[in-house]
């Protein structure tokens, strides 16, 4: 079921710890600048091998490694043949020695570009980075290669290069049996320089604009999601409302940025703190909720419910499927690479913590019984995030609802099939994370993830201003302090002292590859905290004092990207009771930078992975990328990814090279973005993938 570049990074897993990932595709030629590849044709020798080149690869298979003479130029050309195959790859690179690696500066793009032949489409070209502190290290598989009987030539286009790297060696690997034979290497130095600003908007230049909507809310927007069609579906179920839910009172409401319109939804029950996530198809899949409210003489808590719905965005309507095992009231929901769905955690129809796992199978549109599925009879407390790797396990970040952390480190890796749990260490303060927010930073063929800021419900004590970054890539991935998110201002202009920071905090990913991160509030449902920033993940640092949302934003709020590159923000729901339904757009400063590209057409809107697909824009772009939509409630949003895409230009028709694995970026409808030099994006186009 897996593609054979999936079913190598597998591989890779066992014994690197790493697998695939993607990265710019550029088929122009190699710019008239220095060539970093030392020996770039393999004509000088050392042993009958080209120097500053060295023999590489990992698994089990048959192999040979050598030299041809049917060389593209010249009469040396390197050959690398695979007879038999289990797992791993073969592949020739540049010599990973200080005087042979080419030496980069991070944060700048680079084309490579080789001339090959080869016998089978398992190849790939697959790049190592030096991190001047961790040394040498795996860093991504750029694009898969054609296979091709006459030399052609492959030219590739580096994401900009993480903080730390100071040198890189490339080559092409050959991940199943076949030949391949490659020759004539160059590298050069590809950054685009932004051209020179223009911006005549004066502090929304550098701080972005917010505006608040001249109308309301209809219903209480707890839960958002993104559909494929530019709306946003706003869910309140009861809304927090004991009145409302004595009443039956349930709402919905699909909400069209474009005409400011809401059209009511029929809700059939509470779907008040459910779990949901957008299907490969568009729909959205909906678990659990509001099954009772806790007693007024405290001897029974919020109970969950077990029913699930499928809502329809071309009928504005929920369809009920069958229940899950249990209730369960904040739950998480995390989609798979197949496109199937696990939900942990939350409250039962007992009011206590369910241990059931539930699974989803999408291509039987069913919840499996308690017993098809591979359970752990672990509680996951209330929304856990799960994020989806690369390899297909889960990772818990630590981000959750109430009070404290788990037991153990905070953090896991939790791994399905094999029905196991590893915890993860390095989580600062993990007892006081709730309400904490975590991303999966851009790209998603990093693996990084970042945890932002949260506090603790129960204690009530200050929120805090910590982050933390995982690379999940690393062979034992760790948690490490990251920079403290800058500080804001509470009510009435009090500047935030000391370790202050936030909890309830939005992070928002944006098509220019950074994070937006805004919202959030100093104590339990009291305090809000304004303050936004800019995180930028190649430099591992924030721009702060972005423009702050003037509506208070702290529980049951959200904030979301917007197909037009503007963040929209809803919900507030303070310790009294109130729910303020004011509707905040966020501009960014990239809106405010020039003219925007426009992707004019684009050739098929249902995509294969691994697949090139064609577009054509207005201008030249320097990036491309997939965003999938929001599905976010309790600053929680695990589905929440960028994912890189390769490029290659022919004049304004672009081929965007589509990663192969599923993990990656599981299927269903994103949002397509680029954006030129100057980092403005375009509009989005919405693209079907797998």
């Amino acid at each position: 079921m897996w593609s054979p570049e999936l079913r190598r990074g597998l591989s890779r897993v066992l014994a690197l710890t790493v697998l695939l990932t993607a990265a710019l595709v550029v088929a122009a030629p190699a710019q008239a600048a220095d060539n970093l590849v030392q020996n770039p044709s393999g004509e000088a020798l050392t042993s009958g091998f080209p120097n500053c080149f060295e023999k590489a690869g990992f698994g089990t298979n048959t192999f040979t490694i050598g030299t041809t003479t049917d060389a593209h130029t010249g009469s040396v050309a390197t050959k690398v043949s695979i007879t038999a195959i289990t797992s791993g790859d073969r592949k020739v690179t540049m010599a990973r020695t200080a005087a042979c690696a080419p030496t980069v500066t991070a944060g700048r793009q680079y084309d490579l570009s080789v001339w090959y032949k080869s016998t089978t489409v398992a190849a790939a070209m697959t790049v190592f980075r030096h991190d001047a502190t961790a040394g040498w290290q795996y860093w991504t598989d750029l694009a898969t290669l054609a296979a091709t009987s006459t030399y052609a030539q492959k030219t590739v286009r580096t994401p900009p290069l993480p903080t730390g790297t100071d040198q890189i060696v490339w080559g092409l690997s050959l991940y199943g049996t076949g030949t391949l034979i490659t020759d004539d290497y160059s590298m050069v130095d590809a950054t685009a320089l932004p051209p020179t600003p223009t911006c005549t908007a004066g502090v929304a230049c550098t701080k972005g604009q917010w505006q608040v909507m001249p109308y309301q809310s209809q219903v209480r927007g707890i839960h958002a999601v993104v559909l494929q069609n530019g709306k946003i579906l706003l869910v309140a179920g009861s809304g927090n409302d004991t009145a409302a839910f004595r009443a039956g009172t349930f709402k919905t409401a699909v909400y069209d940025p474009a005409t400011g319109t809401f059209t009511n939804v029929t809700t059939p029950e509470d779907l008040f703190c459910a779990g949901h996530v957008q299907l490969a198809d568009g729909k959205v899949l909906v678990m659990g909720g509001n099954k009772q409210y806790p007693t007024a003489d405290g001897t029974s808590g919020f109970k969950g419910l077990k029913s699930s719905y499928l809502f329809d965005p071309a009928t504005n309507a929920y369809t009920k499927i069958n229940a899950m095992t249990a209730g369960h009231w904040y739950p998480s929901a995390t989609v798979l690479g197949n496109g199937d769905v696990i939900s942990l955690g939350g409250l039962g129809e007992d009011s206590k913590g369910t241990a059931f796992t539930e699974y989803y199978k999408a291509s039987e549109k069913r919840w499996l019984a308690w017993n098809e599925v591979k359970q752990t009879w672990k509680w996951w407390g209330l929304y856990p995030t799960m994020v989806l790797m690369q390899d297909g396990r889960l990772f818990y970040t630590g981000s959750h609802t109430f009070g404290a952390g788990l037991a153990g480190s905070g953090a896991s890796i939790y791994d399905y099939n094999a029905k196991t749990i590893t915890d993860v260490p390095g989580l600062q303060n993990k007892d006081y994370r709730d309400q904490s927010m975590s991303v999966m930073l851009p790209p998603a063929q990093d693996q990084r993830v970042m945890t932002i800021g949260g506090g603790n419900g129960h204690t009530n004590v200050d929120a805090n201003r910590l982050t933390d970054i995982i690379d999940l890539k690393a062979a034992s991935p760790t948690y490490k302090p990251g920079p403290l998110i800058p500080q804001g201002t509470l009510t009435g202009g009090v500047a935030q002292s000391g370790d202050q920071g936030k909890m309830y905090v939005s992070a928002v990913l944006l098509p220019d590859g950074t994070v937006f991160e805004t919202g959030g509030a100093l104590h339990n449902r009291a305090d809000p905290v304004y303050e936004a920033s800019i995180f930028d993940p190649i430099s591992n640092t924030f721009r702060p004092r972005m423009a702050t949302d003037p509506v208070p934003r702290s529980y049951h709020s959200s904030a979301f990207l917007l197909p037009d590159g503007r963040v929209m923000a809803i919900g507030e729901n303070p310790g009294n009771g109130t729910f303020d339904m004011r509707i905040s757009v966020y501009s960014p400063p990239y809106l405010f930078q020039g003219t925007r590209p426009v992707i004019q057409s684009v050739a098929a809107t249902n995509w294969a992975y691994g697949s090139t697909q064609k577009i054509t824009v207005s201008a030249p772009v320097v990036r491309a990328s997939l965003i999938r939509p929001a599905a976010v409630t309790h600053s929680s949003d695990p589905n929440q990814r960028f994912v890189e895409l390769p490029m290659t230009v022919s004049g304004n028709t672009i081929g965007l090279n589509v990663t192969s694995n599923p993990n990656i970026a599981p299927p269903g409808w994103y949002m397509l973005f680029v954006h030129g030099a100057n980092g403005v994006p375009s509009v989005a186009k919405w693209v079907k993938l797998g």
